[in-house]
């Protein structure tokens, strides 16, 4: 039989005594953990020095979480600091309540990878594509906490696999949302898998496999995102341009970039220090 619908959790937070223990934290824990292993090992297979991606690891979650937290309050600014701001200005710094931009994530995440780079002497295109199958499980595994917080669902379906969530998170009685926090994570487990397999048979060297990465997550969230009816952007609907949601534009910008540079780095010789792509 058929699952009737994807029940949400009743909770998402749990105490230890006084202390709470959020699952959207826990996700993020998780999350981190399994992709700094899997980038670890994939690093030393293609001979690299032990202990590398653990040293450049920690600068990246640090400078990913703060830009993560900080694309997700530029964007939806208004919630915080707007005129009809349903949160107090201070609860922008509120991580655990969920809210982080995986754009910024990246982007701020990357810097901090580039300046641990460079203070290891390490190059960066080898780095980089290293951890992208990590970063790619990393999200399938922390979009769950989505899950537990009953946020960032889509629109109404009858599908048998719809999502039932409360009307304290939004949900209306007897209505099911297409459960798009559970779409994302299967895709990012076949994106995850499709590069592990890019790596062992195309030549990705340069940061190659990184864009492969980008490519084919923004390809999955444009699809995904047209789903979702979160007001992003916005307090009580979605800022949309010509019909599309802002991080479907973001996803269309950052597909083009990286198909850009998959094709003009398409002849590049291979790194000379790591020249197996694992």
């Amino acid at each position: 039989m058929p699952l009737a619908s994807i029940p949400s959790p009743s909770q998402g937070v749990w105490y230890l005594g006084f202390v709470p223990i959020r699952a959207y934290a826990l996700c993020f824990i998780v999350a981190s953990g399994f992709g700094i292993w899997l980038s670890e090992r994939r690093w030393r297979a293609r001979g690299g020095e032990r202990g590398t991606i653990g040293d450049i690891a920690m600068p990246a979650v640090i400078f990913g979480l703060v830009g993560g937290r900080l694309y997700h309050v530029l964007v939806d600014w208004q919630t915080y600091f707007g005129p009809r701001a349903i949160k107090e200005p201070y609860q922008a710094l509120f991580v655990w309540e969920g809210g982080l931009g995986i754009w910024g994530a990246v982007a701020l995440g990357g810097v901090g990878v580039w300046l641990a780079c460079r203070r290891r002497g390490v190059p960066l295109g080898p780095v980089a594509d290293t951890i992208a199958p990590g970063i790619a499980f990393g999200q399938a595994i922390a979009r769950w906490g989505n899950w537990f917080n009953q946020e960032l669902y889509g629109s109404p379906t009858t599908l048998p696999w719809g999502l039932e969530i409360d009307q304290a998170h939004g949900g209306l009685p007897g209505t099911l949302y297409h459960p798009t926090f559970l779409y994302e994570s299967l895709w990012d487990v076949a994106l995850g898998f499709a590069l592990i397999l890019a790596g062992r048979r195309l030549r990705t060297d340069r940061g190659r496999l990184f864009a492969l990465y980008v490519a084919g997550y923004t390809a999955g969230r444009f699809w995904i995102e047209g789903l979702r009816i979160d007001p992003v952007g916005g307090v009580d609907h979605a800022v949309t341009l010509l019909g599309l949601r802002i991080n479907q534009w973001t996803s269309i910008v950052l597909f083009a970039g990286a198909l850009i540079f998959l094709w003009t780095t398409r002849r590049k010789e291979n790194e000379p220090a790591l020249e197996h792509s694992a």
